[in-house]
């Protein structure tokens, strides 16, 4: 058998180090354990069992906000993206599409929060979900840090904090903004959609568009649901240009504003943006005579 390498004090320090700042040796090679696979698995172990251990020991008497009565996750999530996958893909892909999409939100709380950092492949991943949740509590995170965000998205599943159903800005959708996301990260083989060397993603989104496509499609998704006239949607992107824009650097908000206007003019947005968001094309080259 092979040695233990590290002492209690040391995975001690190591446990208490990795709860405060959320960094671990993914080396598990001074863990305890016969061969590399139960070294990892023991360390693993000791990992996640501290992080729960240590988030329910901050969630002691802390009240969670409520989900809302009845909530289908899959109808919610459906309801939510539906008019994106609609605007975006032809009848024939939309099925295989939302197939994934329904499987892909997870919201933190009490009765999956345990599971959910127990699953987590990268222990920062679900250092930062606990975070999340604790967040959703009202209670600082690991770090001392309040938690600022709504959700967290890894690969193709969404977690989601039950401050999302209290989210005060009306023009902020988690949901939406990483749907996008994951239709320029996703390739159509995965989801079961014809595929070529040349068609290899479900949306090709230019790299340096990514960012305010996700943006654009959240911001047109709350426009079309909060403005049920023309004249509304028109006023509601003015709202939104006075006060709802992204301060995100890989954003250009003039582009992003004038992209929203030019889709609410369309009876197609999504696939206006999609459009506008599409490739840079490569420079045409020309041959001196």
């Amino acid at each position: 058998m092979i040695a233990r390498l590290m002492d209690d004090e040391t995975e001690a320090a190591r446990i208490r180090h990795y709860l405060e700042t959320g960094e671990a040796d993914l080396d598990p090679r001074e863990w305890p354990g016969v061969n590399i696979f139960e070294q990892g698995r023991n360390q693993h172990a000791a990992l996640s069992g501290a992080l729960i251990a240590e988030v329910g020991r901050r969630s002691v008497n802390a009240v969670p906000p409520p989900l809302p009565p009845g909530l289908d996750l899959a109808a919610f999530t459906r309801d939510r993206v539906a008019p994106m996958v609609d605007g975006l893909f032809p009848a024939a892909e939309r099925p295989p599409v939302m197939r994934l999409l329904e499987r892909a939100v997870v919201f933190l709380t009490s009765a999956t929060i345990a599971d959910v950092l127990t699953a987590q492949r990268w222990p920062h991943t679900a250092w930062q979900l606990a975070n999340l949740y604790l967040g959703s509590l009202g209670r600082a995170g690991l770090d001392g840090q309040p938690a600022g965000v709504v959700g967290l998205s890894q690969e193709t599943t969404w977690y989601l904090s039950l401050t999302y159903f209290t989210e005060p800005d009306p023009f902020a959708d988690f949901l939406v903004h990483e749907t996008a996301h994951i239709f320029h990260n996703w390739k159509r083989e995965y989801v079961g959609l014809p595929h070529t060397r040349t068609r290899e993603w479900l949306l090709d989104i230019g790299f340096r568009w990514r960012e305010t496509f996700a943006y654009a499609c959240e911001g047109y998704s709350r426009i079309r649901t909060l403005g049920g006239t023309r004249r509304g949607r028109a006023q509601l992107l003015d709202k939104y240009t006075a006060t709802a824009l992204p301060s995100d650097e890989h954003v250009d908000s003039t582009e992003l504003v004038d992209i929203l206007r030019e889709a609410l003019e369309v009876r197609n947005g999504w696939a206006r943006i999609r459009a506008r968001c599409a490739p840079d094309k490569p420079a045409r080259r020309t041959t001196r005579p």
